[in-house]
């Protein structure tokens, strides 16, 4: 294997508008901070556009970048995932294709890593270009999010960040699927520092994470790090259990004294809401055992298609993580 100072890992998805610019801008911040001892791990994760035949274009007139192709489109975290166990680099640093975070602040978590962290992760403090409902949303998430897990994970960050050798491969080494790769960075320790920075709007493109991405991003997260969804569906199940008995009482007491209950709507509502009760609480544990079912079948994470570096094709029909 050869060693190099920095690995630069960036996933693509449909981002043929702005590699150019991502190419260029990751270029020159590398040659200023570490010279020529860095390689550019481009992840084209199954995109429709221009990307990948970019990707390829760029590998011909570049030594440093590996360029490589996912079989089918896996998602963010994994092709994420397949760029960390292909890069070869010390430290490895990790940015959207987006250019919202930028690489311009890799001197100052270099510095910072010199200084003994392992992991150097952007905290955002301003987010441009996005809509208040993304705002809203994604504030309301990290909170959540932070009184749902059992671990700290840092609120307003992303994947944006500078990791150690030694890091990456504690990360490299968790099998899970379902993953959300900044709980998982959180929950290997080691000395972790936050830099701040504003985020800037995107250069080119649209967003690649609608809400129904989101929301299954959110249940990863959540479902990945606690099983405090399942106590409060035990808790919620407990609450309608006493409610119902409490109710019951209630109907007794009153047929004794010969005040029989009359209407059929209050009796409706009150099977609808233990239905839905049941249901939620069916739905809570449908989440984790359906992680657990997709787990067992030790599938792997992901699919290389093939690998483009220093001007020669790698054909990789089964590599996989």
């Amino acid at each position: 294997m050869v060693s190099l100072t920095l690995s630069v890992v960036v996933p693509c998805y449909n981002e043929n508008e702005g590699i150019h610019e991502l190419h260029s801008r990751i270029t020159s911040v590398c040659h200023n901070t570490v010279g020529e001892a860095y390689e550019l791990v481009l992840v084209n994760d199954g995109s429709s556009d221009a990307t990948w035949k970019i990707m390829r274009d760029l590998s011909k007139i570049d030594k440093h970048i590996v360029a490589v192709n996912l079989s089918r489109n896996h998602g963010h975290q994994l092709a994420l995932s397949a760029g960390l166990h292909m890069c070869r680099g010390e430290r490895i640093f990790i940015l959207d294709a987006d250019l919202q975070d930028p690489p311009e602040l890799l001197p100052e978590m270099m510095e910072r890593m010199d200084d003994g962290c392992d992991v150097v992760f952007g905290q955002r403090i301003k987010r441009d270009g996005e809509t208040a409902f993304k705002k809203a949303t994604a504030f309301a998430f990290y909170r959540l999010l932070s009184r749902m897990v059992d671990i700290d994970i840092p609120r307003d960050t992303g994947d944006f960040r500078l990791m150690s050798r030694r890091a990456v491969e504690i990360l490299n080494s968790m099998p899970e699927h379902h993953r959300f790769i900044r709980g998982m960075v959180s929950w290997i320790g080691m000395r972790q520092e936050a830099l701040p920075y504003n985020r800037a709007a995107r250069f080119a493109g649209e967003t690649k994470y609608p809400l129904s991405k989101m929301i299954r991003f959110a249940l990863d997260a959540i479902t990945g790090f606690s099983i405090r969804p399942l106590r409060i569906a035990s808790i919620l199940g407990c609450c309608f259990g006493i409610s119902t008995l409490l109710l019951l009482a209630y109907v007794l007491v009153n047929y004794i004294f010969g005040k029989t209950v009359e209407g059929w709507t209050s009796l409706a509502v009150i099977v609808l809401a233990l239905g839905s009760a049941q249901l939620f609480v069916l739905g809570v544990m449908g989440e984790y055992l359906g992680r657990l079912y997709m787990e067992s079948k030790g599938r792997p994470l992901f699919i290389i298609q093939e690998v483009v570096c220093l001007n020669e094709l790698v054909e990789k029909d089964s590599s996989s993580k």
